[in-house]
């Protein structure tokens, strides 16, 4: 015990701090668990008659709660920062410090699931009678007819992916009927478990608000995972340690894990690398693997040991130092598991965190407002809970021998031409349930004398997470008549708010050049041009809702390029944070865009919307949650510049 303004304290063994009279009522009455992370007290305040508590004061306790609502109470009541608090725990010693293993194969038994995942993958194609396809292709010539005398250097035909979700419910469901035997145990469980870790910046600029609300939104993530999903956390500063192993997010997974986050505390510098080497090394090391695997990585500040460290003088940074041969693929292992990666606040590294979520095939969030944090980890959880397609390969092919490919606009998804340029393939991996893609193909197309001309086919191959079945879908021939007399033929509205799409990612590209380097009346001249170009299409003539939010989106871009200082607040970090966003037709956070009344809302999917309407309730229905929601900080403030 120890002293605390005027008012005894009691430190508990799992190193949770209360006021000892509060404390104390609630052992009298037969409590014997921490009331922050439910860890059970060997050692508990001793009661007497001089610990009554307080006349009026109601100390909630938490043993008859149910299991779930227990957790989400832990999550609502994970202290926000308190000036004296702080100074009176800088001396506690933060739990987990014991030595690490060499080799991180300490990782929880999957149990039934390993079995499912290295079961002999068997192959279905369009052609088997049953078979109920996960996905849906979709393809759009940029006009339906063309003169049979003219000639085509770049017809574009757009083709759209959505993985359907209802579909892959269904096909789970009826591979579970014809393997009853095989799969009796994974009933309760109709989507593909995930192995997390979490790699947390806990430096000293994290002290304070910062480092509570990582504590609150990572308890929103063990809340929200499932019994068959793994979690390790990684915290990193000057060093980095591994705070538990790889465990399943079951009761007592779920408190070792809300224990282990709760005990952090902020301290030393920035050594993003070593947090991601670590991070890696878990993955790596594995000795089973849940079919969904992935990293989140958050930090509020500029690596200093690798990069930005002593000796590094190069001009240009190399962020590909930050990570892991084995993640950045340089090792050509094939292993690869995605970064995505979370800027907190005007002083991160904006520029590296994008790089380490692009090289790694990640989404990079900007969490410009302190209090959206669980928000933008709710949204990310979101997609990766859902997982229904893996390992996509999308092959796209010439029917006539006179025809060839121009190219492929894949965004930020590795293709390749054939030699012949017959042929071409995407590689485009995983896709959450709902998730669509869209994908311009270039053709040349040569005049002719036939009524119409065959131009491409289409054929997606892809593997079910969950059963590790892997399937074949393939396209209708995509046709174009071509008539005698030229008719008069409306552009196709699909590839006109595609190619805007395109266009728009493209301006913010060329816009952060010019940016950075130095010329911000270009860059916002850049943005400028492209928002009038976008209004003079199609698609904006019909108030399409996409072009309505790029407009939005590029107009929200020339504001924070308003100066230098605007720039380097916020600027740089909403436009990568857009640019991943539409290289990879994924959702990220920057600005308001997770909230509901965001016109900047892109590729959300439902289980993201799902998830985040979790959060914001959960935050509604906290005291301090609402005062969270008071922004703390705009790009209109004034952040120290880096």
């Amino acid at each position: 015990m120890k002293q605390g303004s005027g008012q005894a304290i009691f430190t508990a063994e799992c190193s949770h701090s209360f006021h000892f009279h509060c404390i104390a009522s609630n052992v009298k009455h037969g409590n014997q668990v921490c009331p922050v992370c439910r860890a059970k007290w060997k050692e508990i305040p001793l009661s007497g008659s001089s610990l009554a508590p307080i006349q009026g004061r109601v100390t909630p306790s938490p043993i008859n709660w149910p299991q779930n609502d227990a957790l989400m109470a832990v999550v609502h009541r994970l202290p926000l920062p308190h000036p004296r608090r702080d100074l009176n725990r800088r001396h506690i010693v933060p739990l987990y410090q014991a030595s690490e293993p060499g080799i991180f194969n300490d990782d929880e038994s999957l149990n039934h699931q390993h079995a499912i995942s290295e079961r002999s993958t068997c192959t279905k194609s369009t052609e088997d009678t049953d078979a109920v396809q996960a996905m849906e292709i979709k393809t759009y010539p940029e006009v339906s007819s063309a003169p049979r005398s003219n000639t085509y250097s770049n017809f574009t035909v757009l083709v759209h992916l959505k993985a359907t979700a209802a579909a892959a419910s269904a096909a789970k469901k009826q591979n579970l009927t014809r393997n009853q035997a095989s799969f009796t145990q994974i009933s309760s469980t109709p989507r593909a478990p995930v192995d997390l870790v979490t790699v947390l910046d806990v430096s000293g600029s994290m002290a304070g608000t910062k480092l509570a609300l990582l504590k609150r939104a990572m308890g929103f993530v063990i809340q929200n995972l499932g019994t068959n999903d793994r979690l390790s956390v990684i915290a990193f500063s000057s060093t980095a340690r591994r705070l538990f192993p790889l465990c399943k997010m079951t009761d007592s997974g779920r408190q070792q894990a809300l224990q282990a986050v709760n005990s952090l505390v902020a301290n030393g510098g920035t050594n993003i690398a070593e947090g991601l080497r670590k991070g890696a090394k878990i993955m790596e090391d594995r000795k089973e693997k849940n079919p969904v695997a992935s990293i989140i990585l958050l930090s509020d500040g500029q690596d200093n040991y690798t990069v930005g460290g002593p000796g590094n003088d190069q001009p240009q940074p190399n962020y590909h130092l930050l990570l892991p041969t084995s993640i950045s693929g340089r090792d050509n292992s094939g292993f690869q598991i995605p970064v995505h990666a979370f800027g907190f606040g005007a002083d991160h590294d904006a520029s590296s965190m994008h790089s380490i979520s692009e090289i790694s095939g990640g989404t990079f969030s900007f969490i410009e407002t302190e209090a959206v944090l669980q928000d933008a980890f709710a949204q990310c959880i979101g997609g990766l809970l859902s997982v229904v397609i893996q390992e996509l390969q999308v092959a796209i092919e010439c029917i006539q021998p006179d025809l060839g490919l121009v190219s492929l606009k894949a965004g930020s998804y590795p293709s390749r031409l054939m030699a012949d340029r017959r042929k071409g393939v995407i590689d485009v991996g995983d896709l959450y349930a709902d998730e669509e893609r869209d994908f311009l193909v270039s053709v040349n197309v040569p005049a002719t004398s036939s009524n119409e001309t065959s131009l491409i086919k289409v054929k997606c191959v892809y593997k079910d997470p969950l059963t590790q079945e892997t399937s074949t879908l393939e396209s209708d021939e995509v046709k174009v008549e071509r008539p005698e007399i030229a008719r008069q033929v409306v552009m196709s509205l699909e590839v006109d708010r595609q190619r805007n799409r395109l266009q728009a990612a493209e301006a913010m590209a060329h816009a952060r050049t010019a940016a950075e380097k130095g010329d911000l009346a270009g860059a916002v001249f850049i943005l400028e041009n492209c928002r009038k170009m976008l209004s003079e299409t199609v698609s904006a003539k019909s108030h399409d809702r996409l072009c309505v939010a790029l407009d939005a989106e590029l107009k929200e871009m020339q504001e924070r390029m308003a100066s230098r200082h605007v720039y380097e607040a916020s600027g740089r970090a909403y436009i990568l944070s857009g640019l991943s966003s539409h290289s990879w037709q994924r959702a990220t956070a920057r600005g308001d865009s997770t909230d509901s009344s965001s016109l900047v809302q892109a590729y959300q999917t439902p289980s993201m919307v799902e998830m985040l309407t979790r959060s914001q309730a959960m935050l509604l229905g906290s005291p301090s949650g609402q005062r969270l929601l008071q922004p703390l900080l705009s790009y209109r403030s004034q952040p120290s510049p880096r």
